[in-house]
Order: C-alpha cells, then sequence, then structure tokens
C-alpha cells in the first residue's frame, strides 16, 4: 500500500520488477575482474601503480560501494520495503547507475592498464618514484626487463622535469656555492628517478632487453640541451654493461657492411657519443667500469674506440679547440688497454688471436682513424709544433695528446726484446710500420703527429746525458731495433730519416760512457740480437740464419772512445 507522508509518498519496491544488475551479476562480474588483477604481470601492475589516479583505493572503494549497495538492492527488493515515488531515481536507473559505476571502474583500469600507459608527470610523480623504487630494489632479472621498456614512456618527461646544473660541473663548482633553489615536488623527484635509473641491475636490463629507452633519454637530453642533469651513472653503467654484452648497441652498430643499415645510421651509439658538448658535460660516457669484470678484450676495446670516434669526430667537426677532458681520459684508457705488452717478452711462439697483440693492433688502430678524423676536418688552426709545458699548463692539442698516446704505446712494445723473431714482429710489423715508413700518416695531420712523436722520443733518449734511465734506454732500444744501425733507403723511410740520423749519432757519441756509467740501463737499450762489444768499441746486429739466409749476417755501429765519449757528452749537453 502507498504511504504518504506530506508531499512525498512512499511505495513497496515490487520482488517481481525486472532485474538486469544485482548482487549475483556484481559477483560474476567481481570474479572476472579479480582474475584480471591477479593474473597481470609487472607490467601492468606498475601502470596502475603509476596513475595519474589513485587507481587501487579508487577501484577498492567503487567496487565496495557497488557490492554493498547492490546487496541491499536485492534484500530491499526481496522484502518488498518502501521506497520514495518519484521520477528522479527510478528502480531501472538505480541499477544501471551501480552497472555503470562498475563499468566505468573496470574500463578505467583497462584504460591505464593496456591502451594509454601513464608516464611520469605531476599528477603521479610520488607514486611512480615509489613504485619503481620496489623495483628495483627487489632486483628481479625478469621484472627490471619488463619496466626498462616502460620507462621509454616516461624518457621525455623526467628529462623535462630534471633540474639543469648547466656547465657548472666542468667547472668543479660545488654544489653548495651554487645558490640554492627551490624544487618543484615533480622535480625533486625526477632528480631522484635519474639518479635511480643509474642501478648496475637496471642499466643491464636495458642494454640487454630495451635499448630504446637509452636511446629516448639521450635523445631527449640532445632535443632539450639539457646536459647538466644527474645521469652521471647511467650513462656510466649504460657503457659499461654495454662493453660487457657481447650482443650490446656497441658490437652491433658497426659497419654497414657487418650490420647492415643499423651499422649504417647507428641509432644507439649515435645518440650517447656524437655530441662532443653533451658528452662533455655528463663527463663519464667515455669512463666505463670495465676492469672492476677483468681485463678488457680486443673486441670491447675495439667497441670502446669507436664510441670514443664518434665523440672526437663530433670535437672536431664542432670546431672546438680547448682541452677536452673527456677525450683525454679516453686517450689514456686507450693507452693504458696497451699496458701489457710486456707479456709477450720471451714468449717462442705468439698467436695471431692472442689477447694481448689483439689489444695492441686496436690501439694501433684507432691512432690511426683518429688521425684521418682530425684531418678530415683540418683542427690545425694556429699550431706550435712544440709546445713546453710551461706554456700552458702542460695541456698541448690533442695533436700532442696523440703523439703522447703513440710515444707510450712504443714505450710499451720496447718492453718485448726477445725472441728476436717475436721482438720484430711486435715492435716493427704491428707497431713501427703502421706509422711510420711506407707513406704511413702522410696527411696533413699526419705530419704534425710524427713531427712531435719524433721529438718525443729523441728528448726521452737525449734526457739520458743528465740522468740516465730504463725508459729512455727501452727507447734507444725500440729505435736501433726498428731503424737498424746503419741508415737505409731514404724512399723506404724518409719521414724517419731524420730521428735515425740523430739516434745513430747520439748512440755513436754516448753509449760506451753509459755502458760505463751504468751498464744495467745500457743492456737493457740492447734487444735480443743486438750485442755491445766493449773490446771493440762498438754495437752488433746480428740476423741469424734462417730461411734464404745459409749463414748469419752482421751490422756494426762503431762507437766513439770511452775517454773521447765523456767529453762528446758534455758538449752535446751544453748544445742541447
Amino acid at each position: 500500500m502507498e504511504r504518504c507522508y506530506g508531499a512525498v509518498c512512499f511505495f513497496p519496491l515490487e520482488a517481481s520488477a525486472p532485474r538486469f544488475f544485482g548482487f549475483s551479476e556484481f559477483l560474476a562480474g567481481l570474479a572476472l575482474m579479480v582474475l584480471a588483477w591477479t593474473t597481470a604481470d609487472v607490467r601492468y601492475r606498475f601502470r596502475i601503480r603509476t596513475a595519474p589516479l589513485p587507481l587501487q583505493g579508487l577501484t577498492f572503494f567503487v567496487v565496495a560501494t557497488v557490492g554493498g549497495l547492490s546487496l541491499l538492492t536485492d534484500l530491499w527488493r526481496a522484502e518488498q520495503w518502501l521506497v520514495p515515488r518519484g521520477n528522479l531515481f527510478t528502480p531501472a536507473t538505480w541499477q544501471a547507475l551501480l552497472g555503470g559505476s562498475f563499468l566505468l571502474t573496470f574500463l578505467t583500469w583497462a584504460w591505464f592498464a593496456f591502451i594509454r600507459p601513464p608516464v611520469y608527470g605531476k599528477l603521479n610523480a610520488q607514486r611512480f618514484a615509489q613504485a619503481l623504487y620496489r623495483i628495483v630494489l627487489k632486483g628481479s632479472p625478469d621484472e627490471l626487463a619488463i619496466i626498462a621498456e616502460e620507462l621509454t614512456f616516461s624518457a621525455a618527461p623526467l628529462v623535462s622535469y630534471a633540474t639543469d646544473l648547466g656547465r657548472l660541473k666542468n667547472y668543479h663548482i660545488m654544489r653548495d656555492e651554487v645558490p640554492r633553489k627551490r624544487v618543484s615536488k615533480v622535480e625533486a623527484y625526477a632528480n631522484d628517478l635519474l639518479l635511480l635509473l643509474g642501478d648496475k641491475r637496471l642499466c643491464r636490463s636495458i642494454v640487454a632487453v630495451s635499448p630504446g629507452t637509452a636511446l629516448a633519454i639521450f635523445q631527449e637530453i640532445q632535443e632539450m640541451k639539457k646536459f647538466g642533469i644527474q645521469v652521471e651513472t647511467f650513462g656510466c653503467n649504460i657503457v659499461t654493461e654495454a662493453l660487457l654484452n657481447a650482443d650490446s648497441f656497441l658490437f652491433n652498430e658497426t659497419e654497414s657492411y657487418e650490420s647492415g643499415l643499423i651499422g649504417y645510421h647507428k641509432p644507439l651509439s649515435q645518440a650517447i657519443f656524437s655530441n662532443y658538448e653533451m658528452v662533455e658535460n655528463i663527463g663519464t660516457l667515455l669512463d666505463p667500469n670495465i676492469d672492476a669484470g677483468g681485463k678488457w678484450t680486443a673486441a670491447q676495446l675495439g667497441a670502446y674506440c669507436r664510441a670514443v670516434k664518434l665523440t672526437l669526430g663530433s670535437y672536431a667537426k664542432g670546431g672546438y679547440r680547448g682541452h677536452s677532458f673527456v677525450l683525454y681520459r679516453a686517450k689514456s684508457n686507450i693507452e693504458h688497454a696497451a699496458s701489457d705488452v710486456y707479456l709477450l717478452d720471451g714468449t717462442d711462439e705468439i698467436s695471431f688471436d692472442d689477447q694481448v697483440l689483439a689489444r695492441l693492433r686496436v690501439v694501433i688502430e684507432f691512432i690511426v682513424d683518429a688521425v684521418s678524423i682530425l684531418d678530415e676536418h683540418k683542427l690545425s688552426g694556429e699550431l706550435q709544433l712544440r709546445i713546453r709545458k710551461t706554456e700552458n699548463g702542460g695541456l698541448g692539442t690533442f695533436y700532442d695528446h696523440l703523439a703522447e698516446m703513440i710515444f707510450e704505446v712504443i714505450f710499451a712494445a720496447s718492453a718485448v726484446t726477445s725472441p728476436h723473431s717475436q721482438c720484430w714482429w711486435v715492435q716493427h710489423n704491428t707497431v713501427w710500420s703502421s706509422l711510420f715508413n711506407f707513406n704511413r700518416l702522410q696527411t696533413t695531420v699526419g705530419k704534425i703527429v710524427k713531427f712531435k712523436v719524433r721529438r718525443l722520443m729523441y728528448d726521452e733518449i737525449v734526457r739520458m746525458h743528465s740522468s740516465p734511465n730504463f725508459k729512455g734506454a727501452k727507447i734507444l732500444g725500440f729505435c736501433l731495433n726498428v731503424m737498424g744501425l746503419k741508415l737505409g733507403n731514404p724512399t723506404y723511410d724518409r719521414d724517419s730519416r731524420a730521428l735515425h740520423r740523430a739516434v745513430l749519432a747520439w748512440t755513436k757519441r754516448n753509449f760506451s760512457w753509459l755502458n760505463s756509467y751504468n751498464h744495467r740501463v745500457a743492456e737493457a737499450s740492447l734487444v735480443d740480437s743486438l750485442t755491445y762489444e766493449p773490446a771493440n768499441q762498438r754495437l752488433v746486429k746480428t740476423y741469424a740464419a734462417g730461411g734464404l739466409r745459409r749463414e748469419p749476417t752482421y751490422v756494426y755501429l762503431d762507437l766513439d772512445p770511452l775517454q773521447d765519449s765523456t767529453t762528446l757528452r758534455s758538449s752535446g749537453s751544453d748544445q742541447e
């Protein structure tokens, strides 16, 4: 019976009225939603947790509310309790409201999980940081591999919101000296997330399964020119993990004839290394921590050299003239890779694939390519052939750095003194003939660099006038071995003939004195097959019988007598 209380009338709800969304329908729909929620992998759970809305809390609230109201509605209907009469809500519209709320919740969840994945922004900065922090802290390789792909979508906003310190890092300004400014919440979380991306396990997953994430981040940095954001650790670990992974982009982006279109475009290598200004400001892209996993292999060193050459090309093409900290450290890294050539000394047989020898060839190849790059972009300017250390703090130009690198490689190769065949193979065939003679490096830059190398070698030898030392002795022994005790054909050794003549003259004047002053230093300058005869005051180069040579042959260098050597040495020192 209908009852009225003033203007408001109530009537009993009919139990047999049409029903299309009740508690049973709610339970069926809830079962499907729970199944979808529990079977979703970490990708979709991460998306839900980082949505612009607190989706998990809202979903629980809406589902609980709809479920409770659906149960209460079915009870109200079964008991035929009174409901107000009016046009605002009918039993059908009430069911539609409950069902629509339930459906909208599911669609919202599906929208962020499948259709439009959320990206980092002002509305979800804290949730995004917390969700990513938990996954990185857990460190599951499978989960990190999935999240590495998800981070690609947030590369642009992360770089956009991050604080740009500009060039302050390059001038060693302490952060306490930088005027502090109040950063927003989204900016602070962006800075923290960029530091979080530097986790080695996450970088390993990015290199292995999602290199596009690194590509997106560095492309955004270049486009926005935000070179001062905190990606130093991220960049260093990305390059390190790429060198440790033989299937990474550093090994696949080689040349077009090896890697096809990818080798021609080199997308990741170009994005990370081809902008010198970015590389210099970040500062760690050419400083991989590869030694932590053992000695460099020749393949790793070759991949690293390809990266350095991209940066060097950008440096030269951009017309930079100042000192480059990153390229100088890269030069030291490559130079250091050949420091263990001494391990080949005394080895009877050396395989062509020996890692020590292979690394040495990679270093020589880098030097030749670096000279070609500098010559291509004409990075000469107003160049002084001789720059004394007191004139510009000892920094010099990149030509000086390259000459120093060649000098150190020659010094490393000079440690291989026996047997003669291996000594000749390392010192002459691998090092000397690749850089000098046979018209090697005959370009403008090549001639400049070789001039500086000859000067460094001769200065090191002459330094033994005042302080005999083993380094100078090794350089002297290298010169006597690769150039010989007699001047050769000028068409063959035109670019080293002046050095050869000067070294022979110095040896003739000073070797007897050097042997009497410190015979151990003098012995250090004698490689296998090169001997000193004090009775005859001469050096002897012995070419053993073998091959087409039926008998050994000898070449002599007559030395000044000991009593005259001291006088000549003093006069030579005055002239220097």
